[in-house]
């Protein structure tokens, strides 16, 4: 038996994979992806590095999208769409698989386009609030549409969409591994711009560094982007201040599934963007965040989602054109405050549902 996953969300297919692996399901996963996550960079991506970890076949596609935005890199991304679909019809061809699993976006339309051809049951997973064209194209080539919000259901055919929640890595719940050792005798933040990080995140944190370690141990993932330098200027910038305060920043390119278990353990607030995944994950681990939303995320779909945790009291954020100085008042606000908000996340249980992974595979599965 073969599934075949792809996708642009990497959280989820993880958590089905370790899904997979926990039930003992003889399935052979083969995993299509992005090795290089940046055209002009050759860095390795996360998902390529989380795949192999596991010793799963990865395949490689380079697929291309529309943009609302003009650009070269735009013009290149459209130059792409023909060459991701003749690249995809190989993979479909040479790997047959039983049945594929999208977790949706640009790269998982040509796979899917294919699977629908070959006859093949596709099945995919919509994670946000507000769905991507992508998704809305993928879901007519799908037997079932698994979304994470009840109102997203209204967006796809009503017969074959079912509200599943979202599924959430097993790893963020326990200590695996342990990238460094903090002794937990300040609050701590976590700061993360996600695999890639955010030069614009980073920014705004290099402006405030200095008086964020007066008060907190600070973690903050950077991302590995060649383009911007951060993890560079930041390193120099932290091998500056004084050794009490070089003690309290943390300072990573990025982690492993088996690391963030221990950083979520240690973690009082959270600081970064507001995609699908990292809103369940802090949902479930009860995590206050304050959350600087992706300005061009489709639909806005990063805006609605910090604004569902602001509603319930549960969390903060920050419009990335704003001044350094007010991110620093809303992080030491959020600090005094914490019980307030980790009190309140019993407003938002609506949108947790636990056994996703599992409810998936006994879905894909359900004729085998």
């Amino acid at each position: 038996m073969k599934l075949l996953i792809t996708g642009g969300h990497l959280a989820p297919a993880l958590a089905l994979i370790d899904e997979l692996e926990k039930i003992k399901k003889e399935v052979d996963v083969i995993f299509v992806g992005r090795k290089y996550p940046i055209d002009r960079e050759r860095t390795l991506s996360l998902e390529y590095r989380e795949i192999s970890k596991k010793k799963l076949e990865f395949v490689s596609l380079e697929a291309g999208r529309l943009t609302r935005v003009i650009s070269l890199s735009s013009l290149i991304g459209i130059l792409k769409i023909p060459i991701g679909f003749i690249s995809a019809f190989f993979i479909i061809n040479k790997y047959r698989p039983d049945h594929i699993m999208s977790f949706g976006g640009y790269l998982a339309l040509p796979i899917v386009f294919w699977g629908f051809v070959f006859k093949i049951p596709v099945f995919t997973h919509e994670q946000t609030i507000r769905p991507g064209l992508a998704n809305r194209f993928i879901s007519f080539f799908s037997k079932k549409i698994f979304v994470s919000f009840e109102e997203v259901k209204n967006n796809f055919p009503a017969n074959k969409t079912f509200v599943s929640g979202n599924p959430v890595k097993p790893s963020i719940y326990k200590i695996i591994k342990k990238p460094f050792e903090i002794k937990k005798d300040l609050p701590v933040i976590y700061i993360t711009g996600g695999s890639l990080g955010s030069h614009s995140i980073n920014l705004h944190i290099k402006n405030i560094i200095t008086e964020l370690l007066n008060r907190y141990i600070v973690i903050h993932q950077v991302g590995d982007t060649k383009e911007y330098h951060d993890f560079e200027d930041l390193e120099k910038l932290r091998n500056k201040l004084p050794k009490k305060l070089q003690s309290r920043y943390f300072l990573v390119k990025h982690f492993f599934d088996d690391q963030i278990g221990y950083v979520y353990d240690k973690a009082d607030l959270v600081i970064g963007r507001a995609g699908a995944n990292t809103f369940f994950e802090l949902l479930s681990l009860n995590k206050p965040a304050l959350f600087i939303p992706l300005p061009w995320s489709s639909g806005r779909e990063q805006q609605h989602h910090a604004e569902i945790f602001t509603k319930a009291g549960c969390g903060e954020f920050f419009h990335q054109i704003t001044p350094s100085a007010k991110l620093l008042r809303l992080i030491i606000q959020m600090i005094d405050n914490i019980d307030y908000y980790k009190n309140n996340f019993k407003s938002l249980s609506k949108f947790y549902k636990k056994n996703v992974a599992k409810y998936l595979i006994d879905e894909i599965f359900k004729q085998d």
